[in-house]
This record gives structure tokens, sequence and C-alpha cells, in this order.
């Protein structure tokens, strides 16, 4: 191509980026800050053509409005509650993310945290390890069987799909809570429609998490929304972690009416130390040190799964600097895009 080089910038999680250079060789140079923060930012993105932003850092108006030359943010992922998607419109700039590239693998995570824990298996094997109780199934008791089973989704979207269809060949009786998906779901899946959150979580022998973050459903998954689960029972989270108050988790494990949680999302993206389920899940003393799984945001990640990320972010950002239409917009219709 004549002319200058544009110039992409992935501002943080991404280190090495061969993938997107080789993607981009022919039409821009490819710049990765390693940010953690927002502020890190200042003086080093304003001039980029395009922004690919993963999730350890928001990029909010006063970043937004700095930009000269962006045509396109190119999300790393699914969810984009991490940027001003409304600010962004105004800018005219387009807003994507991939949809796609997780699914399987979040679905297995989710499914896979859950029945580790129904089956015992997370909490043995952390018992035994610290010599804690015999060496026997009995302090695990009473274990339910998982078919037969109540697995209930917040969130009938691409991944909430996968994931009940991989409950439902465990044999469980799936249903799932989505006042925005359109009749007929239920029936092509074989699994049951619950019309409110409060009859959800009220069945829900397995709780999974599987919708977007919204004002509404900011931690729509609170201590209230916790008490109404059957006693016993399990909460999972891969979705966005400020859609549970987690800090409602240690009560509600020790009380018994969670028996087990599996958060791999959180409010924060780098550790606190000071978080109190992140106390409670380190303390020896706390029923959560052996029923609560925490992960770091991984459920998404495969080498499979990175790949495809990356190739997809790289490949909105070429398509946008070439001027070509752009696929999975948020914040703008897909007519009004370059």
């Amino acid at each position: 191509m004549s002319g200058p080089r544009s110039d992409v910038v992935i501002t943080d999680f991404i280190s090495n980026p061969n993938l997107e250079r080789e993607i981009l060789r022919d039409v821009a140079d490819v710049r990765v800050l390693n940010a953690t923060r927002e502020d890190e930012l200042a003086g080093r993105i304003e001039t980029a053509d395009a922004i690919i932003p993963y999730h350890y850092i928001v990029i909010s108006a006063p970043t937004l409005n700095r930009l000269r030359n962006c045509k396109v943010i190119a999300r790393g992922g699914v969810g984009f509650d991490n940027v001003d998607v409304a600010r962004a419109r105004e800018l005219g700039i387009p807003v994507c993310n991939v949809p796609d590239y997780g699914t399987e693998d979040v679905a297995d995570s989710a499914v896979g945290m859950a029945v580790s824990m129904i089956r015992g298996v997370a909490f043995l094997n952390s018992r035994l390890r610290a010599s804690r109780g015999p060496w026997s199934p009995s302090q695990a008791a009473p274990l339910q069987r998982i078919r037969g089973s109540v697995f209930a989704i917040i969130g009938l979207g691409r991944i909430g799909t996968a994931a009940a269809l991989r409950a439902k060949a465990l044999g469980m009786d799936v249903c799932f809570y989505d006042p925005y998906k359109p009749d007929g779901y239920a029936k092509a899946l074989g699994i049951r429609r619950v019309e409110s959150l409060e009859e959800t979580l009220g069945q829900a022998f397995t709780l999974s998490v599987h919708c977007p973050l919204t004002d509404e459903t900011r931690h729509m998954i609170d201590a209230e929304a916790v008490a109404l689960m059957p006693e016993g029972s399990y909460l999972v989270n891969t979705a966005r972690g400020a859609i549970v108050d987690t800090s409602a988790i240690p009560d509600a494990v020790a009380s018994g009416r969670l028996a087990g949680a599996g958060i791999d999302v959180f409010e924060w993206e780098q550790l606190k130390e000071d978080d109190p389920l992140v106390v409670a899940w380190r303390d020896p003393g706390h029923p959560a040190h052996h029923r609560v799984l925490l992960t770091p945001h991984s459920a998404f990640y495969s080498e499979q799964s990175l790949m495809d990320l990356r190739a997809s972010t790289a490949e909105t950002c070429r398509r946008a600097l070439l001027g070509q239409p752009l696929r999975n917009i948020v914040n703008l219709p897909a007519t009004t895009g370059p």
C-alpha cells in the first residue's frame, strides 16, 4: 500500500502481537501498551487508527474524547461494558465485539465447575490435601445425583445455549430465564422456560449465569437473590463479575444456603486481597475455603479460543482500515458502519 501506514494499538493483555502483525502486515503497524489502568493510556493512544482493548482496563469518555483518528474499537471479548459505547457512538466510532470466540470453552468451564462441586470432587480434594476429615466420602455427605437435578441458566445467548446442551447431556433438568429471548428456543432445545427470576432462583439446584452486564443485571444475584435458592445449591458465574454481588457468598456458604460457588469473573480484574470472598476463600477456618472455586477470568481460555479471539479483532481492524463493512457492531446500526 502507498501512503502512511495505519496505527493499531493493543491496550492490554497481549504482549506479543505476532498474529495481529501478520494479519495487518500490509495495512498497519501494531503497538502493544501492556496497560493495567486507563491513565496509562494517556499520550500513547490519541493518534491510533484502531484500538484493541481487552479486559484489564476501561476506555471511558475522557479517553475517547482524545482520540483523533480512531476508525474502530475492536473489543477483545464478548462483553463491552468496559468501553463507553454511548460516547463512542456520539463520536462516530464503531465498537465491535467478538461474540463467538469462546462459546464452547466458557460453557465447558461453567458445567465443569458445577459438576466438580456437585460430585464433591473439589471439596474432597481440598479437604484431604489439608489433612482435614477422614479418608472417606462421608465428610462430603450428602451428595446428590446430577441426573434430574435442576440446572438453571440466566441468559440463553450463545454460551448459555452451549451450557444448556452440556447440562442436558448429563441428564439434568435444564431451565432458563431470559426475558429478551423470543419464544421457541425452549422447544428447539428441549429445555424449560421460566418466566421470572424469582421462580428461577427458587428451583435452581445449580444456577449458572450467562447474561451480559447491564444496569438491569448489575448485582442481580445478591444476598436476597441467593436466599431464594434451595438449601445446599450451587452458584456459577462465568459471565461478568458485577452481575453477582460476591460479598454475599461467604455467609451463604457458611449458612449452608450454598453448598458451593464457582466464580471466574469479578468486579475487579486484578486481585483484591481484602475482597470479602477472597478473604473467606483463603481462610482455612471458613467453609468457603473448601467450597468455593475461584479462577482468574480464565473460563474463555484455550489456545484455540485465544487464537480465534486475536484473529477476529485483527480482522475487524483490517476491515475498518480498508473501509469495508464491519460486523458485530454493538453501538451503531450495522447499516451505518464504514
